[in-house]
């Protein structure tokens, strides 16, 4: 089968990129050719990103000197950030051509259609839904949707209403977050599989493959933030954790804008030192959710500082399903929680499993689409 999936794959996110290689892999190894339909926003590329950005700081935007100042400052370290992702994507990515509007999707060509993972359902640069991802340009035609995510849980009536009208024409849905399927049922729609992140259908052996010799991690000890969200609480407590553990702290990100944020600053890497660098850590504080996803698959310690903006259902989920929500961090001072080492025996064994039901799954939707007139 010809498989072509929709995916926010075009942010500079190592997350994004990640999971978009996890689900072509995963694709092609039920026997189907896969790629990702390249679809990038305009206004996610560029200047166009960055006045996206400004418009939701309304301390920012309506200062016309604060406002010059951060484009002045943000455009040139996206542009950067950009460049090396497209490079990325180009290596990595089996891509169709680029299409930056919804009317010319409808040239895209395939046996099955599918919506991919990450917060491919919830709002994009206009904080409004974005109809591509749901598939809509590709009504009456086979459709499914693996992993895919809401970001969040609320939304108001006309939003839910819009909602189920576009999930109602898909074959096939299998979502991420256990809320996600209560979204799902709460629209009176049938309750969706739920199944794994992309990213954790490939084991750690298999990632390791995109680590090369020069991708080299930090030597020693140390502890890595990896920060996605702008909370300094998760600044300050990986700060005072280095401080009481003796350990340095390194922190990794595309954005240089958080070499303000404190520890020895990796800016950019390449995707071997990325998961290098998450791989060799002694402990890791992350807010991210495929900074947690890794951090399980590669059995490195770590600790969780849910999102400061609603979106931590995403991160409670994965820890609930393999019994660690209790790395939660909510007090300041816990010193405790980081010194109590995971038990990744049996979180692999839960690992194990749930990677087959996925796969088992993945493989059921595209084989209907196959059989079903």
């Amino acid at each position: 089968m010809n498989v072509k999936v929709i995916t926010r794959h075009g942010p500079s996110n190592y997350g994004s990129i990640l999971q978009a290689i996890a689900t072509v892999k995963a694709v092609e190894s039920l026997g189907h050719t896969c790629q990702i339909i390249d679809y990038q926003r305009k206004d996610e590329r560029g200047l166009k990103s960055i006045l996206a950005a400004l418009a939701k700081k309304p301390e920012w935007k309506s200062n016309p000197l604060k406002k010059g100042a951060y484009i002045v400052l943000r455009w040139p370290m996206e542009q950067l950030a950009q460049g090396r992702f497209d490079s990325f994507r180009r290596q990595h990515l089996p891509l169709t051509e680029r299409y930056s509007d919804y009317a010319s999707l409808k040239n895209v060509d395939a046996d099955v259609y599918m919506t991919g993972s990450d917060q491919v359902w919830g709002p994009v640069a206009t904080d409004k839904f974005d109809p591509a991802y749901f598939l809509d340009f590709a009504a009456g035609k086979k459709r499914v949707a693996y992993a895919a995510s809401f970001g969040r849980t609320q939304f108001d009536q006309f939003t839910i209403e819009q909602y189920k009208k576009l999930l109602e024409g898909y074959n096939s849905i299998a979502v991420r977050e256990n809320a996600a399927v209560e979204t799902i049922k709460g629209m009176n729609l049938p309750a969706p599989d739920q199944v794994l992140d992309p990213t954790l259908l490939l084991n750690a052996d298999e990632w390791s493959h995109l680590i090369s010799d020069g991708d080299k991690a930090p030597e020693g000890e140390y502890i890595l933030v990896y920060q996605i969200h702008n909370n300094p609480a998760l600044d300050e407590y990986a700060r005072k954790l280095s401080e009481h553990t003796g350990k340095p702290l390194y922190r990794i990100s595309p954005s240089l804008h958080q070499i303000r944020r404190g520890g020895h600053f990796i800016w950019l890497p390449t995707l071997g030192k990325f998961l290098a660098t998450i791989k060799n850590a002694s402990l890791m504080v992350t807010d991210s959710f495929h900074g947690t996803a890794f951090a399980i698959n590669f059995n490195t310690q770590f600790v969780e500082i849910l999102p400061n903006n609603g979106t931590g259902s995403r991160n409670q989920s994965i820890l609930a399903l393999t019994g660690l929500s209790d790395r939660v961090i909510t007090a300041p001072e816990d010193f405790e929680t980081p010194a109590r080492q995971i038990d990744f025996n049996a979180v692999n064994k839960i690992l194990c499993q749930e990677r087959q039901k996925s796969m088992d799954i993945l493989k059921k939707m595209i084989s209907l689409c196959h059989t079903k007139e």
